[in-house]
C-alpha cells in the first residue's frame, strides 16, 4: 500500500509545484517528539513517506480539538519501523502511522505502543482489529495485486491472467515483473498472497514454476511499476516491456487521476483472483510526550473526516464502515471482496522462514 500511495503523493506533488507535506505545526513549535511544556498543543506523528492529508482535514483535527499536527516522515515502511524500535521508549513522535499487517509482529513483540481503545471503534470493521490489546487501531486497507496493461493484451489479442495459476501458463511467460520479497511491502504481499492461494506445502512449487515461466524481480515498486510495466504513465515513457506488475488493486485510478487529459477508461486493470489484503495500523508511541494529543489524533484518523480523505490522497480503503468512496474509486478501481490473506500470528512465526526460502528459490 505505501508504495502506490507514495507514487500518487509524489505524483500530487509536483502537480502542486511542492515537494514534501508541510506540517500544521506554527514556527515555533517544538522539534519531532519534543514537548512544548506539560500542555503541548502539537502532536507528532511519525509515518512513512506514503502519508498524505489534506490541509483542510489537519486543519479540522486543529479546530476540534486543539492540537496542531507536525508530520515527521522517515522512508518506506520498514525503514520507519526500524527508527522506531531504534528509539523505542523515547520516541521521537506521539503517535506512528503505516505498520501494516506483514510487519506488524515486530512492532508488538518490541513493546512500542501503548494500549489505547480509540473512540468510534466500533464503527471499524471488525476483521481489521487483530490486535485484543488494542494497542493499534486499524486504518485503512489495501490490496496487493498483479496489474495489467489493457492495450498490450488487446494488441495479441489474449485475455489477460485472472489467478496465481494462470501466471503460470506459457501464453504469460517473460511477461511478469514483480519486487523482491525481501525489501519490498508489495513483494512480501505478493508472496504471502501465493502462500494464502497455495498453502505452505505448495509456495515453493508454485515459485519454481513462476521462475520457468519467466518472472522478473526488481528490488523496488517504484522500478516495477514506473521503470518495467508498459501499463503505467512512466512504464510508457521508459518503453518498459512488461505489461504485468505487482501492484495494487488501486492503481488503475491513480493512472486516471494524474492523466491529462483524463480517459473514459483507466489503461490498466486488475488480475483480481491474485490479491492479498493489506491493513495499516496507527498506535500511540510508548513514552509519548503528548499521550493526550496523540490519543485525541488516533480518535480523529478513525473519523469519517479523515476516513474519506484518505482514498484520493494514499489511495487506500477507510476501515469505517459507513465511510463513502469517491467516484473515482468506484469507477475506475476494483473492489476485492474475499482477498487470500495470512493471520498475524502465522506471518510472525513464519515471515523469515519464507522470506528466506523465498529467495533461495528465485534469486538464486
Amino acid at each position: 500500500m505505501n508504495t502506490t500511495t507514495k507514487y500518487a503523493a509524489t505524483a500530487l506533488a509536483a502537480a502542486l509545484g511542492v515537494t514534501v507535506l508541510a506540517g500544521c505545526g506554527d514556527d515555533g513549535s517544538a522539534g519531532p517528539g519534543e514537548s512544548k511544556g506539560p500542555a503541548s498543543k502539537t502532536v507528532t506523528l511519525v509515518s512513512h513517506d506514503s502519508f498524505n492529508v489534506s490541509d483542510k482535514v489537519l486543519k479540522a483535527f486543529t479546530k476540534e480539538t486543539g492540537y496542531k499536527v507536525e508530520i515527521l516522515k522517515s522512508g518506506d515502511a520498514g525503514a520507519a519501523l526500524n527508527q522506531e524500535i531504534l528509539t523505542k521508549g523515547s520516541p521521537r513522535g506521539d503517535v506512528f502511522f503505516g505498520v501494516d499487517n506483514t510487519l506488524l509482529s515486530r512492532a508488538l513483540d518490541n513493546g512500542l505502543f501503548t494500549a489505547y481503545e480509540a473512540k468510534g471503534l466500533d464503527t471499524v470493521a471488525a476483521d481489521t482489529q487483530t490486535d485484543e490489546k488494542m494497542r493499534v487501531t486499524p486504518v485503512d486497507t489495501g490490496d496487493i495485486c498483479v496489474n495489467y496493461d489493457k492495450q498490450y493484451f488487446a494488441d495479441k489479442k489474449l485475455a489477460p491472467p485472472k489467478t496465481f495459476d494462470d501466471l503460470l501458463k506459457p501464453a504469460y511467460k517473460n511477461l511478469l515483473v514483480t519486487e523482491n520479497a525481501a525489501g519490498s511491502s508489495p513483494g512480501l504481499g505478493f508472496l504471502l498472497g501465493t502462500i494464502a492461494a497455495q498453502g505452505e506445502g505448495g509456495y515453493e512449487a508454485y515459485w519454481k514454476k513462476l521462475k520457468a515461466n519467466g518472472v522478473k524481480v526488481v528490488d523496488g515498486w517504484e522500478q516495477a511499476y514506473n521503470e518495467e510495466f508498459s501499463g503505467s504513465a512512466g512504464g510508457k515513457k521508459a518503453n518498459a516491456d512488461r505489461p504485468l506488475v505487482v501492484s495494487y488493486a488501486s492503481s488503475p485510478p491513480v493512472e486516471v487521476l494524474y492523466a491529462d487529459p483524463q480517459p473514459k477508461e483507466a489503461p490498466t486493470g486488475v488480475a483480481t483472483g491474485t490479491c492479498f489484503r493489506q491493513t495499516e495500523y496507527a498506535g500511540l508511541l510508548t513514552g509519548a510526550k503528548n499521550e493526550a494529543g496523540g490519543k485525541a489524533l488516533l480518535d480523529f484518523m478513525i473519523s469519517k473526516t479523515f476516513q474519506e480523505d484518505m482514498p484520493l490522497n494514499m489511495f487506500v480503503n477507510p476501515v469505517v464502515k459507513d465511510a463513502a468512496l469517491p467516484e473515482l474509486f468506484t469507477k475506475f478501481g476494483e473492489k476485492i471482496d474475499t482477498p487470500p490473506t495470512v493471520a498475524p500470528e502465522k506471518i510472525t512465526a513464519n515471515r523469515e522462514q519464507w522470506i528466506q526460502s523465498w529467495q533461495s528459490l528465485v534469486l538464486k
